[in-house]
């Protein structure tokens, strides 16, 4: 049997996933979408925020409907994908489905030192790591709770995957080579 050479990065807020999904693609070739890019997508052009638009979708799925369309059509048309999304491996089961770990205060850190690094004028830095941590925890359980309520899914269950990796103990590169090495051994077996 022939697998299908998609691969779906899920994980905790901060633990990597749009860097590794972009680094991975990038080493093999392959393309690149990310499910919270058109989230946010469709969220600013709704005039709301990534928190906002996560309470909204809590009493109206059509923007979770949107994406879940998309990651639905890539998996059943494309091949040669790094998708990375909290659902991808729920729409797409025959891909091969990597979870990144993070503690919250430790994810709250590196995303408040990219926005630093990306300091841009309309965007407003949390001044406390543990309020942001916080509000991670809090998007979270309100993602959670919508997948829960949509789908009867619970992407932090950790047998949903077949690699999980803690990204607080790997470099994104050493990230990126273990998914690759493990990637590799699944599609010849």
């Amino acid at each position: 049997m022939i697998k299908k050479q998609i691969i779906t990065i899920a994980g905790r807020l901060g633990s990597g996933k749009s860097s590794t999904a972009k680094m991975l693609a990038n080493q093999l070739e392959y393309e690149h979408f990310s499910s919270g890019d058109l989230f946010r997508e469709i969220a600013l052009e709704q005039g709301n925020d990534v928190l906002a638009a996560n309470k909204s979708a809590e009493l109206d799925a059509k923007i979770d409907h949107l994406v879940d369309g998309k990651l639905r059509e890539i998996g059943e048309t494309q091949n040669k994908k790094v998708v990375d999304s909290r659902t991808a491996w729920h729409w797409m089961p025959d891909s091969y489905k990597v979870y990144l770990m993070l503690d919250s205060t430790v994810a709250a850190k590196r995303i408040i030192a990219k926005m630093h690094e990306r300091a841009s004028a309309n965007e407003s830095i949390p001044s406390s790591v543990e309020e942001y941590a916080e509000q991670l925890n809090e998007r979270m359980q309100s993602e959670n709770k919508r997948y829960k309520n949509l789908y009867s899914i619970d992407p932090s269950v950790l047998e949903n995957y077949d690699l999980v990796i803690d990204t607080a103990v790997h470099s994104l590169e050493e990230v990126v080579e273990i998914i690759q090495t493990s990637y590799k051994e699944w599609l010849t077996s």
